[in-house]
């Protein structure tokens, strides 16, 4: 933290230290007889600063937040072919997966979104379901739909390790403290310009305060892809539990797939 300090303070005495020696051997023809230029210079690079902050931060969050989509989707994706692998499982495995697999997927709609969205992290509970899940499939006897099976479970730990980073991830502290310190130097910059308060500054400063809040919720929004105004949808898993009730239709010489809950989850 001493260093985000330390470098700005040493470029400020940089800067003063060449503008003082600078002035003592520029020409007499060069010196200006106000400091206008200075202050206009000095509210340009504000304005300046304050933008280029608020556009990388925005890019982070947005990245982020595709990102965060993604490994959802690709979670999803490796539930439903682990679903769809299972069908060539003995009856008794393969109503053990396929029962564990949407228990492990309505935990994570119903359960583990709101764990994400406050805490930040994933939920142990259906942690805990998964695990269970990738060991009874790792103790079944070895075939290829045993392997396959397995092979489907990998990819759904690798996007849910994944999306772990995402829920537990935000905007670096120290964009936050440069964003902030560009706020305070904007809404700053009308007394540093030497605006009289008149009906038409008053109006522009308003809207100055505008755009600055504007900026800060969006950035408030987009800083979690779980939390926040803008959070990743379910979707992908909502079409994942769909797709496991087509597939089940298609279970030969069985019912349908019938919804259970979480402690009913069958173990071998």
């Amino acid at each position: 933290m001493a260093l985000e300090f330390l470098v700005p303070v040493a470029a400020a005495v940089s800067a003063l230290t060449v503008f003082v020696a600078g002035d003592r051997l520029r020409p007499q023809s060069w010196r200006q007889t106000s400091d206008e230029a200075s202050g206009t210079l000095v509210l340009d690079l504000i304005k300046t600063f304050f933008t280029a902050v608020v556009a990388f931060v925005v890019v982070i969050c947005w990245q982020q937040y595709q990102n965060a989509h993604n490994h959802t989707i690709a979670e999803s994706k490796a539930l439903v072919d682990t679903y769809s692998a299972a069908q060539e499982l003995p009856a008794s495995d393969r109503q053990l997966v396929q029962s564990s697999v949407r228990a492990y997927t309505r935990q994570v709609v119903t359960g583990e979104w709101s764990v994400m969205d406050t805490d930040h992290k994933l939920s142990p509970s259906t942690q805990d379901i998964f695990d269970t899940l990738r060991a009874d499939v790792t103790a079944m006897p070895s075939d290829d739909a045993a392997a396959e099976t397995l092979a489907g479970l990998d990819r759904v730990a690798k996007a849910r390790h994944d999306r772990a980073m995402d829920a537990g991830g935000g905007v670096p502290g120290f964009l936050y403290l440069a964003l902030s310190f560009g706020i305070i130097l904007l809404l700053l910059s009308p007394v540093l310009s030497g605006l009289r308060v008149t009906k038409r500054s008053v109006a522009m400063t308003v809207l100055l305060g505008v755009v600055v809040g504007a900026a800060v919720l969006a950035i408030h929004n987009l800083d979690r892809p779980f939390s926040g105004g803008n959070r990743v949808p379910r979707d992908a898993y909502e079409y994942a539990q769909s797709r496991f009730e087509q597939i089940g239709e298609h279970t030969p010489n069985s019912a349908p797939a019938t919804a259970i809950g979480v402690g009913d989850v069958p173990h071998r």
